[in-house]
């Protein structure tokens, strides 16, 4: 199964929240780079933030979801 980034931040709790999100919406999410980041200085920023990845088959749907939710994130979705 081949994992797409659907969403990049520099908060982890901004990346838990899109996450939690899309699982809500039955979406098989996870939040990666998320120790390393908050871990070493300065890593965040070197490895492009945190990231919020699904399956490469869900990534449309995710995109859409993240697209239409409520408030301003610190983070941007990836586009398709």
């Amino acid at each position: 199964m081949s994992l797409k980034t659907v969403y990049r931040t520099f908060s982890a709790g901004d990346a838990h929240l899109v996450c939690s999100r899309l699982e809500a919406a039955n979406l098989q999410a996870s939040v990666a780079h998320e120790l390393s980041a908050l871990s070493m200085d300065g890593y965040a920023l070197a490895a492009g933030g945190i990231k919020v990845q699904v399956p490469e088959e869900q990534a449309q749907d995710a995109i859409e979801i993240i697209h239409t939710r409520d408030g301003d994130g610190e983070g941007e979705a990836e586009s398709v």
